[in-house]
């Protein structure tokens, strides 16, 4: 494994350059050079550095250049415009990232310092089956939880299910309903009818109303027979939700499930210590703590409500309860919260209210990971024709469905089993991709004919790309390890970006974008493809032909990784 991504070894040696050339606080700002023919990376730093010391910005650049120490690592430094150092790396230093990557488990990617961190998602509501609202939480969710594992974080998966107040009175008073019909478990079959069916007969009969709301004041006090009736319920609406996560091949498990509801003997605690602390003022029957932070266009603070008049709670108290358990019991270093853009303002009031109360010291980072709205084809939030919102499995199985037409319309001489199997990774890597390739605060379009494109940025191209790489291996046969030697200019392209894996995942990683990740595979697929075409490898002997073969490998095993990272299937065959 190699000590220093690409970019923190540039850093590294400029930042030292420039220090020598007498600018010690300058920021060297390596980043890829925007044209090939500029070089591989160019330093930006002397223009901002020259303006603070009053110098040329071309001399001092000339100055950095006498001084770096790039000996081994790059071949050629030139100035250019007012001040921009072009960088072209050395065909050596590449092979020899290469051939490290290549022996290395996590192909070269070095492992920052590690830390706890707790990842809070999906979350959806068990009073009902999951529905494509909760597909970006989910996948967002699971592809940063498998990158923090791969690099060494230890990972602590949070399913926040909602499990807790007055619907869960309504169902269990229904259930109890149901069952003395005899049709309790017939109704749990469909949840979704279930559910409604609850929800109507709680809206139009006053006297089931009123037993729904007994039911949520035994739950609260744990009355053994209505708990025993919310936990079969649970059960129920928890073997939906595992359905759609085996489906969708995300980490999750029972074990990572902790709801609303194991708050709830915390939360008087938390209304107490607010009190202790003199942060809780009483408004209007409720307790409020108003938040100087937020104040809105009259001066006002905002009020973050802790208690409801009747003695009730709220999702913002059990919030509370979830953040002084995540740094008190599970010693979370970070905590990210993968949900809707539109609680901003709600986390926003949470983490300032929590940092003030010291529920959580100031060195645990919280960071809200928003994204956007899932639209459909007439840019209108995505459901079906009738204006019902979708289930998830029924996007799910759709996706599949038209995956396996595809596939047999491409390859039908593959046997109808294997075209299930590969219909399943594309069809679900389909949708996957589709959504992690967008920036997570994007809405975005929900288009079936541009996420299954065998061209452009999807998961079938980057498959596809995988599938070409098997090919390769199957007609070479038995190919003994080699080194990699880089020689041509497209080498040196496809070496380079293989190079930048490590950069692209400590900031995928720093900045929860799991989009810096897709946008490098389709590059490094790209580049691929124009290294095949323009080296060939198969044709090629001996010593070359053996280079190009690991440089393939690297490739393919990057690819897999990468995809793997996103919850995504690499494929052998298509």
């Amino acid at each position: 494994m190699t000590d220093t991504t690409l970019l923190q070894l540039l850093n590294a040696r400029f930042a030292a350059a420039f220090a020598a050339a007498g600018a010690p606080d300058a920021n060297p700002v390596i980043q890829p050079a925007a044209r090939p023919e500029f070089g591989d990376y160019q330093a930006n730093g002397a223009m901002g550095a020259a303006k603070q010391l009053k110098k040329n910005p071309r001399e001092l650049a000339q100055a950095v250049i006498d001084h770096v120490d790039l000996a081994g690592i790059a071949d050629t430094l030139e100035i250019a415009g007012p001040g921009f150092i072009n960088i072209k790396l050395a065909d050596g230093f590449l092979a020899a990232r290469a051939n490290a990557a290549l022996a290395d488990a996590k192909l070269g990617v070095p492992l920052p310092a590690a830390q706890t961190v707790v990842v809070d998602y999906s979350s959806p509501n068990l009073a009902k089956e999951m529905h494509v609202g909760h597909l970006r939480s989910t996948i967002i969710g699971d592809a940063l939880a498998r990158l923090l594992d791969f690099l060494g974080h230890k990972v602590v998966r949070q399913n926040h299910v909602g499990d807790w107040g007055t619907q869960f009175g309504m169902l269990t008073a229904y259930l109890v309903d149901q069952d003395k019909a005899g049709g309790a478990a017939i109704a749990l079959d469909d949840l979704e009818n279930f559910y409604r069916a609850a929800k109507v007969r709680f809206d139009e009969d006053p006297a089931f109303a009123d037993t729904a709301r007994e039911y949520v004041v035994k739950l609260q006090s744990g009355d053994p027979q209505v708990q025993a009736l919310w936990l079969q319920f649970l059960n129920v609406s928890m073997s939906h939700c595992e359905a759609v996560y085996s489906k969708l091949g995300v980490q999750l498990t029972r074990a990572d499930v902790r709801g609303e509801s194991a708050y709830n003997d915390d939360l008087p605690k938390v209304v107490e210590d607010l009190r202790a602390q003199g942060l809780l003022t009483e408004s209007q029957g409720a307790q409020v703590v108003f938040l100087d932070e937020f104040k809105n266009k009259d001066g006002e603070a905002a009020a973050y409500i802790i208690q409801k008049q009747g003695g009730g709670f709220l999702y913002s108290t059990s919030d509370l309860a979830t953040l002084r358990y995540r740094h008190g019991v599970l010693h979370a270093d970070r905590s990210l919260y993968v949900v809707d853009a539109r609680q901003a303002l709600h986390f926003q009031q949470l983490f300032t209210l929590g940092r003030k109360a010291g529920f959580v010291p100031a060195s645990m980072q919280l960071e809200h990971v928003a994204f956007g709205t899932m639209m459909g084809e007439d840019g209108k939030p995505f459901k079906t024709r009738s204006g019902d919102t979708i289930k998830l499995v029924e996007l799910l199985d759709e996706a599949v469905s038209r995956a396996y037409a595809l596939v047999s319309e491409k390859n039908p001489d593959l046997p109808a089993s294997v075209r299930q199997d590969v219909a399943q990774a594309v069809g679900i890597g389909a949708v996957k991709y589709a959504d992690l390739s967008k920036h997570r605060t994007s809405d975005y379009q929900f288009s079936w004919d541009t996420m299954l494109s065998f061209e452009g940025n999807t998961a079938p191209y980057l498959q596809y790309a995988c599938t070409r790489i098997a090919g390769i291996f199957r007609k070479a046969g038995d190919v003994a390890a080699a080194p990699i030697n880089v020689v041509e200019p497209a080498e040196h392209a496809l070496a380079l970006e293989l190079a930048r894996f490590g950069d692209v995942l400590h900031a995928t990683a720093l900045d929860a974008c799991p989009h810096f990740l897709c946008g490098y595979l389709y590059q490094l697929a790209t580049q691929f493809m124009r290294f095949y075409e323009a080296c060939p490898i198969l044709k090629s002997e001996g010593d070359v032909q053996a280079s190009r073969l690991q440089l393939a490998k690297l490739t393919g095993k990057t690819l897999e990784t990468g995809l793997g990272l996103l919850g995504i299937q690499a494929l052998e065959a298509m």
